[in-house]
This record gives structure tokens, C-alpha cells and sequence, in this order.
């Protein structure tokens, strides 16, 4: 490990707080590829550079990291999904997606992945920096489960394990023992605000993720944002895997869930 890094920032407060957490940890130089209309203006308090641009602009992006010259790099926060295709993508964004027989996260990451690795740039797992926000097994808030949602988060979990596997999402949405909403391309927030409208009051959340799911790029992040958007779908509770989902603001998360009524789960991590 050495003391410089290239951040790779998308939505969200996790690459500032990833950035921070890094800093702490003895980096000493910190630089941002940021994206307009997705990366907070306030990254640029919290590295010593930013390069600014358009998601789908690879080969901008593989400019900046040639500019950099930083031999590791990390991803951290989510990029709008509808953005890696309907985008200003330019033209070797457009002949990578082309090459790809199968357009899910995992296959466009990796793809960028393998740009980078051409660079001589290695990708660190998106949890890098941030061990300490990994959230273990237990009830986080002082709401415990009932029995229903211990059902419902049972059969959610097999059901997001499946769908983890066919790189189909990896949240799912249960109420009752009926399956009401799948996570798609969409991301979870979008399927949270589904299942709110479809379900209605009291639906069960479970994240899961695949047994050998890439740490990369694919590390579920929970804060205030997704707080809010179970407490607008007037969720009853959310259930996730240990280890596998960084937790932001862990103690105001738990007191705002406790305060909507929600009961948050971390599941020992399952295959």
C-alpha cells in the first residue's frame, strides 16, 4: 500500500468519507476523478485534485489517470445507473459497451477495471479505508423483529441470494410472505420507492450479495439517504449481510430508524 490514491467518486457521502477515513490513515496525497451531475461539489474539500467530467468519457478518464500517475486507485459511491447508456458516452465508451455480450454492473465495472489495469493502475475494493464501517452481525436498533418479518426476511434472503447470482440485483422486497418488488438496473433506492407504492405500509428489505461478488465496485452502502427513502416507503425493516455493506452514521442511522419505526438486521453472511 502506498500513500497515494486515486478516488474514483460517484453519488453520495461515501467517497468523502472514504477520502477522510484515508487521510486519517496516513495518505498523503488524494486525488478525485469526479463526475458532473453525480460527485458532490464538496469532494473537492477533501483531496488535493479534481478532475472533473461526464460519466461514459473513458478515454478523458483514462487521460486523468495517465496524468495522475498514482498506481492505485478505489470506486466509491454509486453512478446513476440510466447514465452508463443514455450518457454523453464517447466513442470508446460506446465500442467497450458494444463488446460486452452482457451490460450488468459486474461486466461494465470489470470492463473499466481492465482499462485501468492496461494503465498499470490497481483497483483496491470499494471497502478499502473504511474496515471500520463494515457492519457485523445483529439488530442494530433497538426495534427487534417480529416473527413475520423474521419470515419474510428468511425468504428474502434466498430470493436476493438467487437473484445475486444471475446478476439480476441484489435487494428484494417481502411483505407477508408475498414478493413484491426485485431489484433491477435501477438500484436499491429506486426499488425501495417501488415497493412503497406497490405494498404499501410494511415492507421487508433484504440485501444479499453473491458468494464471490467483486469488492471492487460492488459494496452496498446504507446511510441517512437510504434511511429516508425506507421511511418514505414506510418500510418496516431492513435486513443485510455482515461484512458485505458499509454502514454510514451508524448511531443516526440507528436512532432515526428506531424513531420511524424501523428494525435494521445484519444477517451472518450466507453463501
Amino acid at each position: 500500500m502506498n500513500s497515494e490514491l486515486v478516488l474514483i467518486a460517484g453519488k453520495g457521502a461515501y467517497p468523502i468519507e472514504l477520502a477522510q477515513s484515508a487521510r486519517q490513515q496516513g495518505l498523503t496525497k488524494i486525488v478525485a476523478i469526479a463526475f458532473k451531475g453525480e460527485t458532490r461539489k464538496e469532494i473537492e474539500s477533501v483531496v488535493d485534485e479534481v478532475r472533473w467530467m461526464y460519466v461514459g468519457e473513458l478515454e478523458s478518464f483514462r487521460q486523468a489517470l495517465r496524468d495522475f500517475e498514482i498506481s492505485q486507485a478505489v470506486m466509491a459511491g454509486q453512478i446513476t445507473p440510466s447514465n452508463l447508456f443514455n450518457a454523453r458516452l464517447d466513442k470508446a465508451m460506446r465500442e467497450l459497451l458494444k463488446s460486452l455480450p452482457r451490460k450488468n454492473a459486474d461486466t461494465i465495472f470489470g470492463a473499466v477495471g481492465d482499462e485501468m489495469k492496461k494503465l498499470n493502475v490497481e483497483l483496491l475494493p470499494a471497502h478499502q479505508f473504511m474496515q471500520a464501517n463494515l457492519v457485523e452481525a445483529g439488530v442494530l436498533t433497538s426495534l427487534q423483529p417480529n416473527d413475520q418479518q423474521i419470515s419474510d426476511i428468511a425468504q428474502g434472503l434466498e430470493l436476493a441470494k438467487a437473484c445475486a447470482k444471475l446478476q439480476a440485483g441484489q435487494s428484494v422486497a417481502i411483505k407477508e410472505g408475498t414478493v413484491i418488488a426485485v431489484e433491477g438496473f435501477e438500484g436499491t433506492d429506486q426499488m425501495i420507492l417501488r415497493a412503497g407504492k406497490v405494498g404499501g405500509e410494511g415492507c421487508v428489505i433484504v440485501k444479499a450479495a453473491q458468494q464471490r461478488h467483486d469488492m471492487r465496485w460492488d459494496i452496498p452502502v446504507v446511510g441517512l439517504t437510504t434511511l429516508k427513502n425506507l421511511k418514505k416507503a414506510k418500510c418496516g425493516c431492513l435486513a443485510m449481510e455482515a461484512g458485505k455493506v458499509i454502514l454510514l452514521e451508524k448511531e443516526k442511522v440507528a436512532a432515526a430508524a428506531d424513531a420511524a419505526g424501523i428494525c435494521m438486521v445484519v444477517l451472518e453472511p450466507g453463501e
